[in-house]
């Protein structure tokens, strides 16, 4: 019964995008690919984005993340909305006033090529790592549902979801993903408050009971006032705000659908409502997940030791009854594949526009076509093997992989982004990629000595420190402009 279900509600709802996205009549040439033809209404973009931020990680992940750490996923998520606010103001008049495609080119008129690639690779690595970890989540879930059960091995999962989103993405690009984005972002919120209202009703809860039952129990904090925690408020809040400054703002897959849109004014409108909206959403990922550990221990139901499986296990052995496989299977894959075909589209716009600079070397429009399908094809081969990767080594928790993920890869970027920014001066260019390479480095000796030597366990203030590397390092390379 499962697995019919499963399957009835993937085939359904990869149907519906091929449908939505064909609807969409895109031109396929490299501008619409590229920039939608800087078209796209603000709204439809912001709530989108919402999808794409957040992906599959957040509707299993966030839930089961409650158990060790409570509610206090509310405090990075403030400090999301003040990134978010920074974003809006400080970032995006730049990127209008330059016009730009890629955000890193940037960098090129700043400090120069090598620059500018330093920060495009890193990039690449970030984008690449961090999408691959939030689809191999979802495509294990799908798998161990049903997929496994057939006898067909994880690898034709993987390979079923990736030729979806290729085909769906490879002709129209940001231009279809904006549109379909929306969708994907109606779907998984729909299944999350489905599946909220599945395990209120086998609690036998109305809606102010729920609210009774967060604040009565011990997972419920939100916020933690203990300066010596992990968890600390203002901790958690600077992280949260540089976590979205540097996985958004500096961030090509989620800059290049802002830049779709036909004024600054419109890119700011749009990103302050997203950045409002990441709360509330938020707040009903860990609501369902302190309902879920409450309605486990109740029915007598083992809690798994790995948080990332305890939605999958309640869906999957019925105990929230069948109706809320369907809307949980197409509520995964929308959140999967909006996060997926939007990091797919950038990173190809990245190594098209960074590295092989289709649009200055003087190619003709077939010739760019043909390199933006090699690439696009690359792209997807290259999340397999991550994922295959992922799938050897074990991941742990995923969210927590993600963000000290991007601790070591983005805070290169960000470095390089804010010496240009509140700097005159001029860096020596040749000398920049060593220097990034040398700042994640060492933040990653950092995280692993320290626990050892001084018994303290960094959080994911990694990624400020190792932008502030890369920023004081930078100063010791430059002069005065």
């Amino acid at each position: 019964m499962t697995n019919f279900i499963v399957f009835s509600a993937l085939a359904f709802y990869i149907l519906l995008l091929f449908a939505f996205a064909r609807k969409a009549k895109s031109k396929g040439d490299n501008d619409a690919f590229f920039r939608a033809s800087r078209k796209s209404p603000w709204l439809l973009v912001a709530f989108g984005m919402i999808g794409s931020s957040i992906s599959g990680v957040s509707l299993i992940s966030v839930p089961g993340w409650v158990n060790q750490n409570g509610m206090t996923y509310i405090q990075m998520c403030l400090g999301f909305f003040a990134g978010y606010v920074v974003i809006a103001f400080l970032l995006l008049p730049l990127y209008y006033r330059l016009r730009l495609t890629s955000i890193y080119c940037y960098l090129a008129e700043r400090f120069g090529r090598r620059s500018h690639l330093t920060a495009a690779c890193f990039f690449l690595l970030s984008k690449l790592t961090g999408a691959s970890a939030r689809l191999y989540l979802t495509c294990t879930v799908l798998h161990e549902m049903a997929i496994r059960q057939l006898g067909l091995p994880f690898w034709f999962t993987i390979s079923i979801v990736l030729l979806a989103i290729f085909f769906y993405t490879h002709h129209g690009g940001t231009e279809n993903i904006v549109r379909t984005d929306a969708l994907q972002t109606f779907c998984m919120l729909l299944a999350t408050a489905f599946i909220t209202w599945g395990v209120s009703a086998k609690m036998n809860l109305s809606p102010s009971s729920i609210a009774d039952v967060v604040v009565q129990s011990p997972m419920g904090q939100m916020f933690c006032w203990d300066i010596t925690s992990t968890k600390f408020f203002l901790r958690q809040f600077i992280n949260g705000m540089f976590i979205t400054i540097a996985m958004n703002g500096i961030d090509q897959d989620m800059m290049q659908k802002n830049l779709t849109c036909p004024s600054l004014r419109a890119a700011q409108k749009n990103m302050c409502l997203y950045g409002f909206c990441i709360l509330p959403v938020n707040l009903l990922f860990l609501t369902l997940g302190v309902l879920l550990y409450t309605f486990a221990t109740q029915s007598g139901i083992a809690i798994p030791k790995d948080g990332d499986s305890l939605l999958p296990m309640l869906v999957g052995c019925g105990a929230l009854g069948h109706l809320v496989i369907f809307p949980f299977t197409i509520g995964i894959t929308a959140a999967a594949l909006s996060s997926a075909d939007s990091a797919m589209t950038s990173l190809t716009t990245s190594i098209c526009i960074d590295i092989l600079k289709v649009e200055r070397q003087g190619y003709d429009e077939k010739k760019a076509l043909r390199t933006r399908y090699t690439v696009h094809a690359t792209v997807a081969l290259a999340f397999a093997l991550c994922i295959a990767i992922f799938h050897i080594a074990g991941s742990g928790t995923i969210i927590d992989t993600i963000y000290r993920l991007a601790g070591y890869t983005y805070g290169p970027i960000l470095g390089i982004f804010f010496f240009g920014l509140f700097t005159h001066r001029l860096v020596i260019d040749k000398f920049v990629p060593y220097l990034a390479i040398f700042s994640s480095i060492a933040c990653i000796l950092l995280d692993y000595l320290t626990p050892i030597l001084f018994t303290y366990h960094f959080s994911y203030e990694l990624l400020l420190i190792n932008a502030s590397l890369t920023f004081f390092g930078l100063w010791f390379l430059s002069k005065k402009n």
